[in-house]
């Protein structure tokens, strides 16, 4: 009798272990954005977080769930991937409103005196459907990125549902997406390279980029996953020290004047 209360509370202790480990797959991966979208929801300034960040993780999860169709993986990885989705299109609407609302505050306060009466000097948009590729990625509405991460979905869908079959291409197409995702933090990386400085970026969210994409690679490693997997598992953890050493390097060795600008009133005053 003891020895089967014994077998069922295991059973139960591995089904909670399950559910958890699941549950963490599905959102551990957000966790490092809400750090970030507080400081930029506080700070109403966006200049420290590159959005390519979002464009890298919005490819690479858009691959991975097409890679489902051609063949099926955990479910929660399938569900992590629709969770990222929606979180970078989070983040892409409050970075581009931040944005936006901070070139009209420049727009409003910045006059040219002509005949005695104010000129306002016009801020120009750029749009998705321009295919201006000098503002790709720069874009004024949000609309505009919703547009163009639906035409690429569709334009992937059909290329994917024309080769299905073809398990090279299915192959190819899961290893782009785990290659993608190991460019995640490249972006950023080259972000902070540009301006000399790691301000207004969430070193809470490259910390948690670290522990998870090195406890990832150990998880690939040790279970003798794909040799690409593990590459390029050793390649993302490669970047997020390197953006950790720009954080200590650019902290202690600053490469320009610290800006006295107030971020918290420039995009509200309007």
């Amino acid at each position: 009798m003891e020895d089967e209360n014994m077998d069922q509370l295991i059973l139960v202790l591995n089904q909670l272990v399950l559910w958890v480990a699941a549950g963490a797959m599905m959102f551990g991966g957000v966790v490092p954005y809400v750090p970030q979208y507080r400081d930029i929801r506080r700070t109403q300034n966006a200049e420290g977080f590159s959005s390519y960040v979002c464009l890298v993780l919005l490819v690479a999860n858009i691959l991975r769930i097409l890679f489902w169709f051609g063949r099926h993986f955990e479910t929660p990885l399938l569900w992590q991937s629709i969770i990222m989705i929606l979180t970078m299109l989070i983040m892409l609407r409050l970075c581009t409103d931040i944005r936006v609302a901070s070139e009209l505050n420049t727009k409003r306060r910045a006059f040219a005196a002509t005949d005695s009466k104010d000129e306002e000097i016009k801020v120009p948009k750029k749009f998705f459907l321009d295919f201006d590729l000098k503002y790709f990625w720069l874009w004024s509405r949000f609309m505009d990125y919703l547009q163009c991460v639906l035409t690429f979905t569709a334009f992937a869908a059909y290329i994917t549902y024309l080769f299905l079959d073809s398990s090279v291409f299915v192959e190819t197409l899961g290893f782009l997406a785990v290659f993608t995702e190991a460019m995640l933090g490249t972006p950023q990386l080259y972000r902070n390279y540009q301006n000399k400085s790691t301000e207004g970026m969430s070193i809470k969210m490259v910390c948690m980029w670290t522990s998870g994409d090195t406890f990832k690679t150990g998880y690939f490693v040790l279970n003798q996953a794909p040799v690409q997997f593990s590459i390029c598992g050793l390649l993302q953890v490669f970047v997020d020290i390197a953006i950790l050493f720009q954080v200590y390097y650019y902290s202690r060795y600053p490469q320009k004047p610290v800006s006295h600008t107030v971020h918290t009133t420039s995009a509200k005053a309007l």
